[in-house]
């Protein structure tokens, strides 16, 4: 079951309210010795988790279907980098990364109970009821499978809303008397909070197969006066990116960031995405985004303005690191 975005927390007795994880979202299925976890896109997990595979296979329940978020915490707070990590070919690597930092699973929907039965048809309200239950007889204690919390008040939603960022991806909304309806976004919301930040231009890319302008590569200073990569805007019309290409062509020159760089060692860098064009760091734009985590924003941004009245070394990453809060205390 999916969610539609929406712009802020529905209210009414009709809505439970849950936080977002900033994790990955897992289907987890156990029927007897088995144990089979599954993505949101339907691609097999437990090779990457086995961590949480044993977990689950040390419950004393034998048989039982959860709705989750796999979640990864590193000195308190979530890392969606170690995340990113697991999903190495080597098993001899994930082992090591699985004993250097354990997963969590923080389930919040109970799909199957324990005796096989399928709990699809049952609304919201019934299946939270069972899962409950399930999680005061068979989750009490445990520290890798944990419940992620619900409320009905909007006011104890609007607090997690308050904490977005960091672990915290946003707000859930589901309809309590709603049954469970796979791969639909009719029944359930989640909020994000849209916020702005002024962010100097040190580099682009060009998009792929084309010598124009695919993306402009996003930056903040630190306390010292290095330049850091933090994202990326590539949110542009078509008929704006052959004047957008000459604009910024104009400005190349090295290093562009002093700081963190783009295409930096990672398993995800190609010799694609490390291609990029330094520039001189004179453009400062205000762009909006979602979620900053790890250094960075999570997703792509959008630009709002260029920013002529602003001086590039005033764009500084004060603005942005309050918002890596940590709320695993919730759990």
């Amino acid at each position: 079951m999916e969610a539609r975005s929406v712009d802020e927390i529905p209210s009414g007795d009709e809505w439970q309210y849950e936080p977002k994880w900033d994790g990955f979202r897992c289907v987890a299925f156990r029927d007897g010795d088995e144990v089979y976890l599954q993505s949101k896109a339907g691609q097999p997990l437990a090779r990457y988790f086995p961590d949480v595979v044993e977990a689950l296979a040390q419950l004393s329940v034998k048989r039982f279907v959860l709705d989750a978020e796999l979640v990864i915490p590193v000195e308190g707070a979530l890392s969606f980098d170690e995340l990113q990590l697991r999903l190495h070919p080597a098993a001899s690597r994930v082992k090591k990364l699985a004993a250097a930092h354990p997963a969590m699973m923080v389930v919040f929907d109970l799909l199957g109970d324990e005796s096989g039965k399928s709990l699809l048809a049952l609304t919201l309200r019934e299946r939270r009821t069972k899962l409950e239950a399930f999680a005061a007889k068979h989750l009490k204690g445990h520290s890798a499978i944990r419940l992620s919390p619900a409320t009905t008040r909007l006011e104890q939603a609007q607090k997690w809303f308050d904490k977005v960022g960091g672990d915290l991806d946003g707000v859930m909304a589901k309809q309590l008397d709603a049954t469970y309806a796979s791969g639909e976004r009719t029944a359930m919301g989640k909020v994000k909070q849209i916020r702005t930040v002024d962010c100097v231009v040190g580099g682009f890319r060009y998009a792929s197969g084309a010598p124009v302008l695919g993306s402009l590569l996003l930056g903040l200073y630190d306390d010292g006066g290095l330049l850091h990569h933090v994202g990326f805007t590539s949110a542009f019309k078509a008929s704006e990116r052959k004047e957008l290409t000459k604009r910024f062509e104009a400005l190349k020159k090295a290093p562009g960031f002093t700081g963190n760089a783009p295409g930096g060692p990672s398993r995800w860098s190609t010799e694609r995405s490390g291609e990029w064009e330094p520039l001189d760091p004179k453009t400062v734009v205000e762009v909006t985004y979602d979620h900053f985590t790890g250094g960075r924003f999570r997703h792509g941004t959008k630009i709002v303005r260029y920013r002529t009245d602003k001086a590039p070394r005033q764009c500084t990453l004060d603005q942005v690191e309050h918002r890596e809060g940590k709320s695993l205390a919730l759990l």
